[in-house]
This record gives structure tokens, sequence and C-alpha cells, in this order.
């Protein structure tokens, strides 16, 4: 009697990952649109020069609360200084990849 062999299949056809083994730029957008979706004012899209707390109905402390969830989803962590300097959804991708890049 043969015995059962057991397989595991990997698929990583669902994550976007640059060749470096580093998220690429389309994932960390996708995850804060995502995340600000929520927030988003009528039917207009959120894009990367919108300007968070403008264009969007969020608040500063629920932008923290964002911030931090993609600190978590990307073990990363973004000094608050530099939060404070962070408007639109281009600039905060910007900050995640850069912290992403010099883990």
């Amino acid at each position: 009697m043969r015995s059962a062999h057991k397989f595991k299949v990997y698929d990583f056809t669902d994550t976007l990952v640059a060749d470096s083994g580093l998220p690429a730029r389309e994932e960390v957008v996708a995850e804060i649109v995502q995340r600000l979706e929520p927030f988003r004012v009528e039917s207009r899209p959120i894009l990367g020069s919108t300007v968070i707390t403008k264009d969007l109905n969020i608040d500063s402390l629920a932008v923290m609360d964002m911030v931090m969830e993609l600190e978590d989803r990307f073990d990363i962590s973004i000094p608050l200084n530099d939060v404070a300097e962070i408007h639109t959804v281009d600039e905060l991708a910007d900050a995640v990849l850069r912290k992403v890049e010099g883990r």
C-alpha cells in the first residue's frame, strides 16, 4: 500500500511585490485607498493627489489610526514629525515606501 504524500502549494500571484521583495507602489497605494474609502466624499475617487484631511471627511485621530494600521501592515514605524508633514495619498505612499526600504 502506498502512503499518501502531502504537498503544500503556494500561490504567489496574490501579492504585488517588486523584484527586490519589497511591496510595489501600487500595493501601498491600494492599502491606503482601501483604508480611506469609508471617508470618501460623494463619488469622487481617491487619487494620489487627494489631500487626506482636506478632501476627505477625516479627522486627525482617524488619520493616526490609519497610519498605525499601515505601520502594522508593512512592519514599519513612521515618526510623528513625518506624519505631520504628510498631506496627500502620494506623500503617504512615499513615506511608507521609504520606511520599508530602510528596514
